[in-house]
């Protein structure tokens, strides 16, 4: 549990840059700030999937709750930004936070005290908010007024006439663009009023030079008398919410929250922050388990899927979950290619990446490695890793084939963006890298003495060697095309050495591992540009354009410390010494699940210069997974 005390009251910082989330297993979610404020346009009390696990919709965005007592002027416990405007100030009587199973705040003023307890309900687009309030010696009336948006959630909405409320069940339903909210409040009474309140605006969207303000809509108030320690809970959901009982919901959801049985504290909070990105897919021909590549916008991306499974799903012993996602994309492979990306409303698979499948054929491997599950390696995932191999040997979309003269891996042009360092706004490419990239050809090495296929893979570690090393005091270049070989210090040449198959000599690969020590470690893992190179971006931050530019330019990626920590370990002979070493290096990632950012998780980037501010989506899977798989094997 992650529990934070506020002994000074209205300090808004640094507060309000703390998230926390809480998800459903099928994509929906709940999002918001420790003092309850929504800084983005993806915060709500109820992010649904429509379509699981995507088709997310922003239903019920916040909650404003209000205390009136005789004579006193109302206390409001909500916090909502109107520009340069915070009213109320809920963060005023905010008294402590607590995180885990669900999530709790606890406000006091004088003698009141009111708890509020947040609970999404496992595989329902339903959310639950249990309010307890001890009034003290003067009664009051709560009064509880739920605002809708009902739009797509990378939208922002405007008051218009596509919304509706009716009353029904004691609560009432609002409808917009096809989709039914139903609120309600047991022992609470419902009055009527259809209200919109413009202009609310998020701070974190102002940043990121992106649109910042909507209007969202009331239907109306609910409202409760309290006279004697009282417990209420309103329920919003796409669904029914007549038959919600908070009870069978909290099981439901605690059954759901793995990490109690882990070993360690850090390995319990990992594994129930995986625990938030392998999701359910219920589409027929989709069907089973995906993993969502992050919070807030991220869905499930081929890419991503095969770097984290093994941390998320191998090292939980979540082998069933591991076979359903291979599986599924087993099943797309298509000119030797898996799909990067599931599209948000449709579920088509879109083929538009190089390491994807070579990722997937290293995820196969590992998956018969950890579950000696034999059958459906040799049966589905052998057959699909071999279609790769022929697609890639012969070639297929985007030029991406084996060179006939070295039988390295080329692909792309100029304009394309097909590796994992792909940026590119307003028709300029900031991480150009088509042609014969270092990750690349480390993965193509690799999957060829998976399969072994040893007389090719035999011809790519010379061609390698010669065309990608440079020195040990510099170690490999990134990327070989028609321009010359690109020789900036990036963090793609570890994987020539993390890898189970290396194609460079035992001097080549610790050379490696001292270039990226010296030049790319950080406290948060590896930093994408040498802060020596002239390109490199200090911060991330500014408009689409600014952080394209930052993006892969010396911004952190904290997935990265797995492979440098795998490289390291391999090159010192998993010494007592090294093994204490990497320890060290993983602890203040451990540490940042409770420190910074969204309480529990780890984010998807970090900005290159300290104190290296948690940045980009707040919650990632390969984050997460990577720390979670070191954690595991280094037993901390």
């Amino acid at each position: 549990m992650s529990e934070y005390s506020f002994e000074t009251y209205g300090e808004l910082e640094p507060w309000i840059g703390r998230e926390w989330l809480q998800t459903n297993g099928s994509g929906a979610f709940s999002a918001g700030t420790i003092v309850g404020a929504n800084t983005r346009r993806y915060h709500g009390l109820l992010v649904a999937a429509t379509l699981p696990p995507v088709g997310r919709i922003v239903s019920l965005s916040r909650m404003n709750e209000s205390i009136s007592r005789d004579g006193r002027d109302p206390i409001g416990l909500g916090i909502s930004q109107f520009r340069d405007v915070l009213l109320p100030r809920g963060d005023m009587h905010l008294q402590r936070f607590t995180h885990s199973v669900t999530t709790c705040w606890e406000y006091r003023d004088g003698d009141l005290r009111l708890g509020k307890e947040l609970l999404l309900c496992h595989g329902r687009n339903v959310v639950g908010i249990r309010y307890a309030i001890d009034p003290g010696a003067v009664p009051l009336e709560l009064r509880l007024q739920p605002f809708v948006a009902l739009r797509d959630f990378h939208g922002l909405g405007r008051a218009d006439h596509t919304i509706d409320a009716h009353c029904a069940d004691g609560g009432c339903v609002v409808r917009r663009w096809g989709h039914g909210l139903h609120l309600r409040c047991d022992g609470a009474t419902f009055n009527e009023h259809h209200d919109w309140w413009y202009n609310f605006t998020y701070r974190l969207e102002t940043e990121r030079g992106q649109d910042d303000t909507e209007d969202l809509f009331t239907p109306g108030i609910f409202t409760v008398k309290v006279e004697a320690p009282t417990t209420l809970i309103f329920w919003a959901g796409l669904e029914s919410v007549a038959d919600c009982d908070w009870q069978v919901e909290l099981d439901k959801r605690t059954r759901n929250t793995p990490g109690a049985s882990a070993p360690t504290p850090a390995q319990q909070r990992l594994t129930r922050a995986a625990a938030d990105f392998v999701v359910g897919r219920r589409a027929d021909e989709f069907a089973g388990a995906t993993i969502l590549a992050g919070y807030p916008w991220f869905s499930d991306w081929g890419r991503d899927t095969m770097i984290a499974l093994p941390g998320l799903l191998l090292a939980t012993g979540r082998f069933k979950e591991a076979s359903q996602v291979l599986c599924l994309f087993a099943r797309f492979v298509s000119e030797g290619m898996i799909p990067n990306v599931f599209d948000d409303y449709h579920h088509r698979p879109y083929y538009n990446t190089v390491d994807a499948s070579l990722w997937f054929v290293n995820a196969c491997f590992e998956y018969r490695n950890r579950s000696k599950d034999n059958d459906t390696f040799d049966q589905l995932l052998r057959p699909a890793c071999a279609e790769i191999i022929g697609g890639y040997r012969g070639g297929t979309r985007f030029g991406i084939k084996m060179d006939s003269v070295d039988s390295l891996i080329t692909q792309g042009d100029p304009a394309s963006q097909l590796t994992w360092m792909d940026a590119k706004t307003n028709g300029v490419v900031f991480t150009p890298r088509h042609g014969k990239a270092v990750e690349i050809n480390a993965l193509w090495y690799n999957a060829l003495r998976l399969m072994d296929e040893h007389g090719t893979a035999d011809k790519v570690q010379r061609s390698f060697r010669e065309a990608f090393w440079i020195s040990p005091y510099r170690g490999l270049a990134d990327v070989i095309n028609e321009t010359g070989r690109n020789e900036q210090c990036r963090p793609n040449q570890i994987f020539a050495v993390s890898l189970a198959h290396s194609p460079l000599t035992a001097e080549q690969q610790a050379g490696v591992v001292e270039v990226v020590r010296r030049e790319l470690l950080t406290p948060k893992g590896l930093r994408t540009l040498s802060p020596s190179d002239p390109k490199f971006q200090p911060r991330y931050a500014g408009n689409q354009f600014d952080r394209d530019k930052a993006y892969h330019n010396g911004t952190i990626w904290p997935w990265l410390i797995g492979a440098f920590l795998d490289a390291h370990l391999k090159v010192n002979n998993r010494s007592k010494q090294s093994v204490e070493q990497a320890r060290r290096w993983l602890t203040p990632l451990l540490d940042a699940l409770e420190n910074e950012g969204c309480v529990g998780q780890i984010a998807e980037i970090c900005e290159a210069q300290p104190p290296h501010r948690s940045v980009g989506a707040f919650a990632q899977a390969w984050s997460v997974a990577e720390v979670l798989r070191l954690a595991v094997e280094l037993e901390m």
